[in-house]
């Protein structure tokens, strides 16, 4: 399997070994080691296979949630020996920094919040997503137990993109997941990954798994790699 890899942003690296809660669930192949390694430039971009659907995934907006971005190694692996049909984009630490000092904040601020303006990675990631011409995404998070939203979840919403909700509900199908639904992008959070992308008319949801920060509790990698696996399969990519 062919990865192309590349960085999106220069202002974001940091060495993510360094972050030892990490790498204690981790033991990375060469894809892996590649990813560590460009990671350390920026964020990385990950690209898979060829033609339509092209899909995106994103972990690690906050980069002290990190069951997700572990994740994105398994999923990686998960793919070698399958035949993707259509485009996979990945992007699996959004925030190598941020995941470096196991921080939800980068810069100060959260970057789940500024996805509409300029200056932020988030809203590089935005503008990434329309300039490749992405068909649907997903932004995979961990939420900590008796916080908002504390359970394993799809945010989603019904307008202006209605498969936003269909992806959600076909996700929450297939796994222990809950469905949390607002009828327009952007009426919950403001400057939201998975608002703006639905704004820009792109079909987007967020997965929750449950994990306290800055750890990888017992089975949410697993959970948030099954989130994963669930929305490459509404695509039929594998």
């Amino acid at each position: 399997m062919q990865v192309d890899i590349s960085t999106i942003s220069q202002d974001t690296g940091g060495d993510i070994t360094l972050n030892k809660k990490f790498m204690k669930h981790l033991a990375p192949d060469k894809i892996g080691k590649n990813i560590i390694e460009v990671a350390k430039n920026g964020t990385p971009l990950l690209k898979l296979g060829s033609g339509s659907p092209r899909i995106f995934l994103c972990g690690g907006i906050h980069g002290n949630e990190l069951p997700p971005q572990l994740a994105f190694f398994q999923l990686i692996d998960h793919l070698k020996n399958k035949k993707i049909r259509g485009t996979v984009f990945m992007v699996p630490i959004a925030i190598p920094y941020a995941t470096m000092k196991n921080s939800r904040r980068f810069q100060g601020w959260d970057m789940n919040r500024k996805t509409s303006k300029e200056g932020y990675i988030s809203n590089t990631i935005l503008k990434t997503a329309q300039k490749l011409e992405i068909e649907a995404a997903a932004d995979f998070h961990s939420t900590q137990p008796h916080s908002n939203p504390g359970v394993e979840s799809v945010f989603c919403s019904k307008e202006p993109c209605y498969e936003s909700f269909k992806i959600a509900e076909h996700i929450t199908s297939q796994t222990s997941s809950k469905v949390i639904s607002q009828e327009k992008a952007g009426t919950l959070y403001g400057g939201a990954l998975e608002d703006e992308l639905n704004i820009s008319k792109i079909p987007a949801v967020t997965c929750e798994v449950v994990s306290r920060n800055g750890l990888v509790d017992s089975g949410s990698v697993e959970r948030s790699f099954l989130q994963m696996k669930s929305f490459m399969e509404f695509f039929k990519i594998i």
